[in-house]
């Protein structure tokens, strides 16, 4: 049983990552390839994604695999920047005495010696740190580069289904709502897990980042000083594909429903409740309801006039309907 104590503190400081995490996402997705979660479908799935990257790629990632040589990763690996030279940087300036302990940790077990530049890591020594920087790195750019721009949408995607649940049902139903058959009870998250595990969040907070590249329990990380990370698997964790120019808004409107889309999509400008209702064909009520959700999860702003309301969508909320050919264009 995994158990998250909060207290009311921490409850506010609860935060979803606005974008997603590049050496979090390679972490997930190295999980994938080497120790995949089991499933029924998993062979049919994952099978020829694992083996093209496997194939392609380059020895310079090679270190990776030495790194975790078991299904468990030493805990400096688990950063949360959401920009690739601000994580490479993360994990290349953490503590001396947390890199040799975790290797330590990581290697207990393992009947084979460390390679060289392992025990070369352990001493921190530049050289060793700098097969590790070209290791994410170039694993970064085969596994994730070529998907990155699929990941994000999705990403936004996820921030708004959680954004829409936290502002409709609370934050206890959201939290629960991310880990299926887990709850909340006396200020106490948990769920059922191999093993048990006891995290006092003592004011630190929580920060909540979803991963597509696993399917496997939610991933635990503790940094020294920081909230705790949770990495959770989203959607059926099929490895995105390369990301096309279309089916953008079918993939929104799956997460927010069609008419709250068409919301979104209409208020490009200004609307009354009415005017809304009016275009979409439904009664005040119902356009009024989702307004107050979409604006309840910060896509749309809503200013009274006289009588009337009218509503806007927020930035955010216009960046989640740019279709990916209009990023550098006229949305």
């Amino acid at each position: 049983m995994i158990r998250i104590h909060f207290t009311a503190a921490d409850f506010s400081r609860v935060r979803f990552s606005a974008r997603p995490a590049p050496l979090q996402e390679l972490n997930a997705a190295f999980l994938t390839m080497f120790h995949p979660a089991p499933r029924p479908d998993g062979a049919l799935l994952f099978g020829r994604w694992r083996r093209r990257l496997l194939h392609a790629l380059p020895a310079a990632a090679g270190p990776l695999g030495e790194l975790v040589p078991a299904a468990v990763a030493p805990r400096f690996l688990d950063v949360f920047d959401d920009g690739l030279k601000d994580a490479l940087d993360t994990v290349r300036t953490t503590r001396p005495d947390l890199v040799r302990s975790e290797l330590e940790r990581v290697y207990a077990h393992h009947t084979a010696p460390a390679p060289p530049w392992i025990r070369d890591l352990h001493r921190g020594e530049a050289g060793a740190w700098w097969l590790l920087c070209r290791a994410q790195h170039a694993a970064f750019e085969t596994v994730l580069r070529p998907v990155w721009n699929a990941v994000q949408d999705l990403h936004r995607a996820e921030f708004t289904r959680h954004a829409l649940t936290v502002a409709e049902r609370g934050l206890g139903a959201a939290l629960t709502e991310l880990v299926p058959g887990s709850r909340m009870h006396d200020a106490v998250w948990e769920w059922e897990a191999p093993g048990g595990r006891d995290v006092e969040l003592d004011g630190r907070g929580l920060l909540l980042l979803p991963t597509f590249h696993w399917t496997g329990r939610p991933l635990l990380a503790d940094p020294p000083g920081g909230p705790l990370g949770l990495t959770y698997p989203a959607g059926p964790g099929l490895p995105p594909l390369p990301s096309g120019t279309d089916g953008t808004h079918d993939a929104l409107a799956a997460v927010l429903g069609r008419t709250r889309l068409d919301i979104l999509l209409l208020l490009a400008e200004q609307h009354t409740t009415g005017g809304l209702a009016r275009r979409l064909g439904v009664s005040d009520a119902t356009a009024s309801a989702h307004t107050a959700a979409l604006r309840g999860a910060g896509l749309i702003t809503t200013v009274r006039e006289g009588k009337s309301v009218r509503h806007r969508r927020t930035a955010l909320g216009g960046l989640l309907v740019r279709q990916r050919t209009q990023r550098s264009g006229s949305a």
